[in-house]
């Protein structure tokens, strides 16, 4: 099968790979318009239209304008796919023309801006967001399955005309095996802990004016920034401003965001809505951390809740409430207690819902029923063409 982007990937974006990585039964092969070269795919299985070269991006440029890529489709059709799954809306859009040259069904995963941003943003975005607005009804009638990452986007999808038939709730999974608690006792060191990009809806600087109330009541408490953005500057002038004691560490491995996280006392996420309708469909990082058993607090936004209970596996506070995520975050600060007791059942319901090998499953008998619905003449059943534990 084939999973569709057309950038290879991004270092936000290890949710994508995890997840193809995670499969069994299906032999992952990644096709785009090229590599960003920001988060490996495996070279033996990544095909892009264009590779830098003035040739590759004179194809880049043709793709774009008409969606023929002729070296493209014939590496692909020697695959024999069984299926298509484009990764966001955007790209789900993009991929229409290439699907129907391949004869295979396209599975599309929304994962929150994609379903959520306003369609006037849209049309005044990037060629992918418009070809989304424009190509939707198309997309619609075509796509075999829509999945949405949390309940909050399955509302939203068929708010936006999406047939229920066609639509299903499927949650990223996580390594339990690579994000584990820290060994040994917890951390002493009053660290708060922000992980996404640096963008309007990860509510970065609501959390920085929190954070000066938090340092005048937690003497020593600290806050540490992982990720990149549009608002990064911003955000660095906006904390000299108000004296908070923080770090903006940019763009780390998912190694060393593990590290930061197992010596935290408090992971916190502030999402919000933007001002374009841009929200969260199930923040991946929010996932990790209760996975990693750092205790979590995170707002009542999108899909958030669905993973994290108030009082149970985290605490929760409404979107734009400075007030109200301060005084989460030194509660949880001044309560070892209560960060320990949501530690283990934030990591718990993570293990039982979450697991990537679980989620895994899940998302291969979305396959066998795409696969098993598609139209005589597609390719699912060419299997022995492709190397490999699964079929492509």
């Amino acid at each position: 099968m084939i999973i569709y982007h057309e950038d290879l990937l991004t270092y936000s974006e290890t949710f994508i790979l995890g997840q193809a990585e995670s499969l069994r039964r299906f032999t992952p092969y990644y096709a785009g318009l090229r590599r960003v070269g920001e988060l490996e795919t495996p070279p033996g299985r990544t095909i892009v239209v264009s590779d830098g070269t003035p040739r590759g991006r004179a194809g880049e440029l043709l793709y774009k304008a008409t969606g023929l890529a002729p070296r493209l489709v014939s590496r692909l059709r020697a695959l024999r796919p069984v299926l298509m799954h484009a990764h966001f809306g955007t790209n789900g859009a993009m991929a229409l023309p290439l699907a129907r040259r391949l004869r295979v069904p396209l599975v599309v995963t929304f994962h929150g801006r994609d379903a959520t941003v306003h369609d006037d943003h849209l049309r005044a975005g990037t060629l992918r967001e418009r070809r989304l607005v424009t190509r939707r009804p198309e997309l619609i009638r075509q796509g075999a399955l829509f999945i949405a990452v949390s309940e909050h986007i399955r509302r939203q999808l068929l708010d936006r005309g999406f047939p229920p038939e066609k639509v299903v709730t499927h949650y990223n999974g996580i390594d339990t095996t690579f994000f584990t608690p820290r060994e040994g006792p917890p951390s002493a060191e009053p660290a708060v802990l922000f992980v996404g990009r640096l963008v309007e809806k990860k509510g970065a600087a609501g959390l920085l004016r929190a954070m000066a109330e938090v340092q005048r009541a937690v003497p020593g408490a600290r806050l540490v920034l992982i990720g990149d953005g549009p608002l990064r500057a911003t955000l660095e002038e906006q904390a000299r401003a108000l004296g908070v004691r923080c770090a903006f560490l940019g763009k780390l491995s998912a190694g060393a965001v593990l590290d930061h996280m197992r010596a935290a006392q408090v992971f916190c996420l502030p999402s919000l809505t933007a001002s374009n309708g841009d929200t969260e469909g199930l923040p991946t990082v929010v996932l990790e951390a209760l996975a990693a058993g750092v205790p979590t607090v995170s707002t009542l936004s999108a899909g958030t809740p669905e993973a994290v209970t108030d009082g149970e596996t985290g605490l929760l506070v409404p979107e734009r409430d400075e007030g109200a995520l301060a005084a989460a975050l030194i509660r949880l600060l001044r309560d070892a207690p209560l960060r320990e007791r949501l530690a283990r059942a934030g990591r718990r319901v993570v293990v039982e819902r979450f697991d990537a090998a679980v989620q895994a499953r899940a998302l291969e008998t979305l396959y066998d029923r795409v696969a098993e619905q598609a139209p005589s003449g597609t390719s699912r059943g060419d299997v022995p063409a492709v190397k490999g534990p699964g079929h492509a």
